[in-house]
């Protein structure tokens, strides 16, 4: 009877103790993820997507430092829990492989920084508008209004052009008029660096390149390129369009149009005799 109840008593011991540990370790875990979250985000150097990673591994850290004391106290052999946890985890990140590339791929993007929330990048030939970053996808919209969810590894594993960042701020316009053969070039030049010299967005250094550029099938190509500030790109580019074909047009130039000439050949057979 004495040995009975002096193994209720350790035990319920151990179990009282186990409780406390628990409740112990929660309580700093939480202290600890707190204290760790306000640290880090006090640091401008930490990008604000990393502000609660550190606390939630701090978190965990504890909780499962808690676990195997507690497990330790009722006499449970840990380094065989620690191995079989290795081994389980091991298993998990086999199996999720393609979740794990996502969650490397984010680290790099966050690393680096290719592109911030707000910009308009190009991935695979396609533009979207970034509205927000993550460890395993990033969200963001078609120029058009469609949501758009991008897994990491998808982005990380091209080419990545970011349209909102460009050198000096400026980007160039690039377009090709063609005038017909028998209109006159110097006066069709006259009248596009007109046009580039009225335009008060197009910038003068660089200075606009108005020139021949090839002499195609069914026109003489002229290349019509001025800069910009990058803010201004789209809605000078559509107004130049239009003013240089008006302008054009009206100095007595032509833009033909392709075509193809067919020429129809009759044969007559022959009477055999």
């Amino acid at each position: 009877m004495e040995l009975l109840t002096g193994t209720l008593l350790g035990y319920g011991m151990n179990v009282v103790g186990a409780i406390i540990t628990l409740i112990v370790g929660y309580l700093i875990a939480g202290w600890l993820s707190r204290l760790v979250g306000r640290a880090v985000r006090k640091s401008d150097k930490i990008d604000p997507v990393f502000h609660g990673f550190p606390g939630k591994l701090v978190r965990v850290g504890v909780l499962v430092f808690t676990l195997i004391a507690v497990l330790n106290r009722f006499g449970v052999e840990t380094t065989s829990l620690i191995a079989l946890l290795g081994a389980a985890g091991l298993a998990i990140g086999l199996a999720l492989q393609g979740t794990l590339s996502n969650v490397a791929a984010g680290v790099m993007l966050l690393f680096f920084r290719p592109f911030n929330v707000g910009d308009a990048v190009r991935i695979n030939g396609e533009v979207y508008v970034i509205d927000a970053l993550g460890f395993f996808i990033c969200k963001g919209h078609l120029p058009d209004g469609p949501a758009v969810f991008l897994p990491n590894s998808q982005i990380w594993g091209h080419t990545i052009v970011n349209l909102s960042v460009t050198d000096k701020d400026i980007r160039r316009l690039d377009e090709v008029y063609g005038i017909a053969y028998g209109d006159d070039i110097n006066t069709a030049l006259a009248i596009l660096n007109q046009i580039a010299l009225d335009e008060p967005r197009v910038l003068r250094d660089p200075e606009p390149l108005i020139k021949v550029e090839s002499l195609g099938d069914n026109s003489v190509n002229i290349m019509f390129r001025v800069w910009t500030a990058r803010t201004d790109w789209w809605a000078t580019k559509l107004d130049l369009v239009q003013r240089c074909k008006e302008g054009l047009e009206q100095g007595g130039c032509s833009i033909p149009y392709p075509q193809r000439d067919v020429h129809l050949h009759q044969v007559v057979a022959k009477a055999v005799p």
